[in-house]
C-alpha cells in the first residue's frame, strides 16, 4: 500500500499519497471561493450600511446553526458515506454562491439611493449567510474526519500539517485576490469566480474512494446517545479539552480581522486592495510557519509553546489596533498570523492523534464548534464592542482580553502546558 511505504521523516510524505492529492486540491479550490465569499461580503455590507455592528450580525448569522447543528452533524458523519455526504455540502455551497450571484446583478441594476433596496438585499445576504452557516456544520468536520480516515498514524501529523496549510494558502489567495477582483470587475465579477472554484473544487473532492461508517460504530445508535459519547471524549481528554478551550476565547476576544474593512476603508484609508492585503496578512504569516514546520516539525515543548504563541498574538492584536500607519499595521497582522499558525499546527495535532477513528466526526465537530464558531462569535463580539467602545478601543480590549485567557490557562490547565507529542 502506498500510505505505508512512505517514511514519516519525510516532509511530503502525505503529499505522495494520491487521495491526499485530489482532497487537498479539491479544498484549496473550495476554500479559496469560501474566503473570497466571506470577504467580499463583510466588503459589501459595510458599503451598503456603513455600520460596523452591521458585520458583527454577517458573523452572527453564520454561527448560530453551525453551532446549533454541530454535535447533530458529528453524529451524521459517524454513521455516514464521507466521500457523498462532502460533496452534497459543496454542491449546496455552489447554489448559496449562486444566490449571492444573483443578488449582485440587483444590486448593479437597482437604486440604492433608496432605503427599501438596501434593506432587500442586506437582509438577502444575510439569509444566504444563515444557510452556509448551516451546510458549514456538516462540510467543515467532514474534511478533518477524512483526513484520519485515509492517512496512517504514522503520517497524521504531517498530513495536518499540510492540510492547515494548503487551507491557509487557500484563505490568502482568497483574501487577497478578491481585493483586486472587487476594484476592477465588482461584486458580479468576483461572485463568478467564486462559483467557478467551488465547481472545480467539486470535481478533485469527487475523485476520492469512497468512505463508509468505520466498523466500530454502532449505525443505529439513537443521535443523543452518539452526541454524549462525542462530548464525554472530549471533556474527559484534557488535552484536548484544554487546547480547544484556550483557541475558543482566545479567537472570540481577538478577532481584530472583523473590523478589518473598518480600519481600511475610515482609519488606513488603504481602499479595496489595501483591504485585501490586510485581510491576507495574518494567513501569509501562518501559512510561512506552516510550512517551515511540514519540514522542521515541532519535537518538544509543543504546550507551553502553544501558550506563548497565543500569549503573543494577543499583543499584536492590541499593535495593529494601536496602529495609523498601512506597514505597521500589516506588519502586526503578519506576525499574529505566523503566532496563530503554530498554534493551529498544535492544536490540530493533538486533536488527531488524541481521536480513534470511529469518534472521528463526533470530535471534528466538537471541535468545529469550538475552533471554527469561535471566529463568527469573535466576528459578533467585535461587532457589539465596536458599537460600545469604538473601533479601536475594542480591538485593543479583544487583545487584552485573549492574553488574560493565556494567563489563566496557564496556571488553570497544567496537563496542557506540560503536553507533548
Amino acid at each position: 500500500m502506498e500510505t505505508q511505504t512512505t517514511s514519516k521523516q519525510d516532509p511530503f510524505g502525505a503529499i505522495k499519497v494520491a487521495e491526499f492529492r485530489n482532497l487537498m486540491i479539491g479544498r484549496f479550490l473550495f476554500i479559496m471561493g469560501l474566503r473570497m465569499m466571506g470577504t467580499l461580503v463583510g466588503w459589501w455590507i459595510y458599503e451598503l450600511t456603513k455600520e460596523p455592528f452591521a458585520i458583527g450580525l454577517i458573523g452572527l448569522a453564520e454561527v448560530i446553526p453551525a453551532v446549533s447543528l454541530a454535535l447533530y452533524a458529528g453524529h451524521v458523519i459517524d454513521i455516514s458515506e464521507k466521500r457523498k455526504l462532502l460533496l452534497r455540502g459543496v454542491v449546496l455551497y455552489w447554489i448559496c454562491a449562486l444566490g449571492l450571484l444573483g443578488l449582485s446583478i440587483y444590486n448593479d441594476k437597482s437604486d440604492l439611493s433608496a432605503n427599501q433596496n438596501t434593506l432587500y438585499i442586506a437582509i438577502g445576504i444575510y439569509f444566504i449567510i444563515f444557510c452556509t452557516g448551516i451546510i458549514r456544520s456538516f462540510t467543515g468536520p467532514s474534511f478533518g474526519t477524512i483526513v484520519g480516515s485515509i492517512m496512517p498514524k504514522n503520517l497524521l501529523q504531517n498530513a495536518t500539517t499540510w492540510s492547515q496549510g494548503i487551507w491557509l494558502s487557500a484563505s490568502i489567495l482568497g483574501h487577497a485576490i478578491v481585493g483586486f477582483i472587487i476594484a476592477g470587475f465588482g461584486h458580479t465579477g468576483s461572485l463568478i469566480v467564486v462559483v467557478s472554484l467551488v465547481s472545480i473544487g467539486f470535481m478533485f473532492i469527487s475523485k476520492i474512494n469512497p468512505l463508509p461508517a468505520h466498523a466500530d460504530i454502532v449505525v443505529d445508535q439513537k443521535p443523543l446517545e452518539s452526541v454524549k459519547e462525542g462530548l464525554r471524549f472530549v471533556f474527559n481528554t484534557k488535552e484536548v479539552l484544554g487546547a480547544l478551550t484556550l483557541d475558543l476565547f482566545a479567537v472570540l476576544f481577538g478577532g481584530a480581522v472583523a473590523m478589518i474593512p473598518v480600519f481600511a476603508k475610515d482609519i488606513l484609508k488603504v481602499g479595496p486592495i489595501g483591504f485585501g492585503w490586510l485581510n491576507a496578512a495574518a494567513d501569509i504569516g501562518a501559512m510561512v510557519v506552516i510550512f517551515l514546520i511540514a519540514i522542521f516539525p515541532v519535537n518538544a515543548g509543543q504546550g507551553k509553546k502553544l501558550l506563548i504563541a497565543v500569549g503573543g498574538f494577543g499583543l499584536c492584536i492590541i499593535a495593529f489596533a494601536a496602529s495609523k500607519i498601512f506597514w505597521i499595521s500589516f506588519a502586526a497582522l503578519l506576525l499574529s498570523g505566523i503566532l496563530d499558525g503554530f498554534s493551529m499546527i498544535v492544536r490540530g495535532t493533538i486533536v488527531q492523534l488524541k481521536t480513534p477513528d470511529h469518534m472521528r466526526g463526533r470530535v471534528m465537530s466538537v471541535n468545529s464548534m469550538f475552533i471554527n464558531s469561535s471566529n463568527e462569535l469573535g466576528q459578533f463580539e467585535s461587532g457589539v464592542a465596536a458599537k460600545l467602545m469604538g473601533v479601536i478601543p475594542s480591538v485593543i480590549f479583544g487583545g487584552s482580553m485573549t492574553l488574560l485567557v493565556v494567563f489563566t490557562t496557564w496556571f488553570k490547565s497544567p496537563s496542557l502546558r506540560k503536553m507533548e507529542y
